[in-house]
C-alpha cells in the first residue's frame, strides 16, 4: 500500500513539474536564440550604412577592412553583395560558390524582402545562422549584406540554462519523494501498528494494545476504538475461560463420587453385570478425560487441541458400542464399516464428542427396525466418519440451515432436543481443520458426514 500511496501522490505531482520544467527549458531556448537574432540584426544595421556608402563610391575597399576588423574580433563573418548577386566585399577569404540556404536568402532580400526571424531551433543542432538584409538607396535595392555567425554561443548558455534546470528539477523530485514517503508513513504507521495488534490477538496475545496515538484523525479514532474492542474481547474472554474452570473444576468432584458409587454397587452384583459396569467406568473415564481437556485448555488460555495420530475405525467402533444400548431401547440396530484402520491426526476427545452429537441426532429421528450405518473411510483428500439414519430426512432447501444453532425443522418440534447438536458437532470440526458434510440420499433418510484431515498435518 505504500508503494501505491507514493505513486498517487508522487506521478501526478512529476507530471506537473516537469510540464513545468519543458516549458520553461523551451522559453528559455527561445529567448537565447532570439537575442543572439536581434544581436545579429543589430550588427547587420550597423554595416548596411558602410555598404551603401561603398556600393555608391564603387569601392570594395571603402567597407572590407572593418569587415575584417569586424570577423577577427567575433569570429563572424560579414559579405557584401552587389545588385546582381555577385559577392562583392568580404570580410574574409571569397568563397568559390554560394551555398543553397545563403543563395536563397540573398534573392529574397535582392528582392527586397527583410529577413523573417530564425526558426527555434534544439541547441543539440550543429550549423551557422545566416541572415541577410537588403541595402537600399533612395527606395532602390543596390546590394545586401549577409552576416554568418556560429550558433556555438548561444547553444552553450542554452545547454548552460537546460542543465541548472535539470539539478533543480531532480533536487525538487527527490524533495517531493522525501515528503511524500513521510506522508505515506505517517498514514500507514498506525495501520501497520493496527495489523501487528490485530496478529497478536489472533496467536492469543489478548493483552496486545496499541499504546501511541498518532496519524490522521480517522486512524487515532480507529485505533481507540480497536484498543476499547480488544479490552472488551479480553474481558469476555477471561470470563468464559473462568467459567470453565470453575465448571470444569466443580463437576470433578460429584463426577469422582458418581464413579465411587459405581463402584461400591459393583461389589454387591454378580459376574453377569460386569460388561454393564464396564461401560459406565469407560463413559465416567471419557467424560473425566473431557474435564480434564476443558479444564488445561482454560488454564492454558488457549483454545488449541493436543492433536495425535487416531485411528478413526477403532474410534467409531467405541462410541458405536457405547450407544448400542440407546439404540436397543429405541429398536434401531447401529453398523460400523470400515475398510480397516483410518489414521487421523486430530484431537480424539473432540471428534468422539462431535460423533455422539450425531449419533444422538440420528438416533432420535431413525425409526424402529432401521439401521443407523456408520461408515469410516480414507480418499485423497482427507478422512471421513459417516454416519447415516434412515429417518424422515430434511428437503434440500433445508440442508444449508440444519447445522445452525437453535434451527430445528418445522415438522420435528414435537421431537425432544434443543438444535445444537450439529451446531456443536460442526464447531468441534472446524477446530480440527475439519468440516461437517450434510446431504440427502435419494432413498430417504439423513447422511451426516465428518470430514477429518489425514494421519499428515
Amino acid at each position: 500500500m505504500r508503494t501505491r500511496l507514493i505513486i498517487v501522490f508522487l506521478v501526478p505531482m512529476a507530471v506537473v513539474l516537469l510540464a513545468l520544467g519543458g516549458a520553461y527549458a523551451w522559453s528559455v531556448a527561445r529567448s537565447v536564440q532570439q537575442e543572439a537574432s536581434n544581436q545579429q540584426l543589430a550588427d547587420l544595421g550597423y554595416f548596411l550604412t558602410g555598404a551603401r556608402q561603398a556600393l555608391r563610391a564603387g569601392s570594395p575597399a571603402v567597407i572590407e577592412p572593418e569587415l575584417q576588423r569586424y570577423g577577427e574580433l567575433y569570429g563572424t563573418e560579414v559579405a557584401v553583395f552587389d545588385r546582381s548577386g555577385t559577392l562583392w566585399a568580404s570580410g574574409g577569404p571569397r568563397p568559390e560558390r554560394v551555398d543553397e540556404e545563403l543563395a536563397e536568402q540573398l534573392s529574397l532580400a535582392l528582392a527586397g524582402r527583410r529577413s523573417e526571424p530564425a526558426p527555434t531551433t534544439l541547441p543539440w543542432a550543429l550549423g551557422e545562422s545566416v541572415t541577410v538584409e537588403p541595402v537600399f538607396d533612395d527606395g532602390s535595392v543596390i546590394g545586401a549584406v549577409a552576416l554568418s555567425a556560429s550558433t556555438e554561443a548561444p547553444r552553450s548558455e542554452i545547454l548552460a540554462h537546460w542543465a541548472a534546470l535539470v539539478l533543480v528539477c531532480a533536487l525538487v523530485l527527490a524533495l517531493l519523494l522525501f515528503a511524500v514517503v513521510r506522508l505515506a508513513n505517517w498514514v500507514l504507521r498506525p495501520m501497520l501498528r493496527v495489523d501487528r495488534a490485530m496478529a497478536a490477538i489472533e496467536h492469543g496475545e489478548m493483552h496486545a494494545r496499541i499504546d501511541d496515538d498518532t496519524g490522521p484523525p480517522e486512524m487515532r479514532r480507529m485505533i481507540r476504538m480497536f484498543n476499547q474492542m480488544a479490552e472488551e474481547i479480553e474481558r469476555v474472554i477471561s470470563r468464559q475461560r473462568e467459567f470453565a474452570m470453575n465448571a470444569s473444576h466443580e463437576l470433578r468432584n460429584p463426577l469422582g463420587a458418581l464413579l465411587m458409587r459405581v463402584e461400591y454397587l459393583s461389589t454387591g452384583l454378580d459376574d453377569a453385570w460386569e460388561a454393564e459396569i464396564e461401560k459406565t467406568r469407560e463413559e465416567g473415564r471419557r467424560m473425566t478425560r473431557i474435564l480434564d481437556t476443558l479444564l488445561s485448555m482454560a488454564r492454558a488460555g488457549r483454545a488449541d487441541s493436543e492433536f495425535a495420530v487416531v485411528d478413526l475405525a477403532e474410534l467409531a467402533e467405541g462410541r458405536a458400542a457405547a450407544w448400542a444400548e440407546v439404540a436397543a431401547e429405541r429398536g434401531v440396530r447401529l453398523a460400523v464399516q470400515s475398510d480397516g484402520a483410518v489414521p487421523s491426526l486430530t484431537d480424539r476427545t473432540s471428534v468422539e464428542s462431535a460423533l455422539d452429537a450425531v449419533l444422538d441426532n440420528a438416533l432420535k429421528f431413525a425409526p424402529a427396525g432401521s439401521a443407523v450405518e456408520v461408515s469410516v473411510r480414507r480418499d485423497a483428500e482427507a478422512c471421513s466418519i459417516a454416519v447415516r439414519d434412515h429417518g424422515p430426512g430434511l428437503e434440500a432447501e433445508e440442508l444449508d440451515r440444519v447445522t445452525s444453532r437453535f434451527w430445528r425443522s418445522p415438522r420435528d418440534q414435537n421431537v425432544p432436543g434443543s438444535g445444537l447438536g450439529l451446531a456443536i458437532a460442526s464447531d468441534l470440526l472446524d477446530t480440527l481443520r475439519g468440516a461437517v458434510r450434510v446431504t440427502a440420499p435419494e432413498d430417504g433418510g439423513l447422511c451426516v458426514e465428518l470430514r477429518l484431515p489425514g494421519e499428515q498435518p
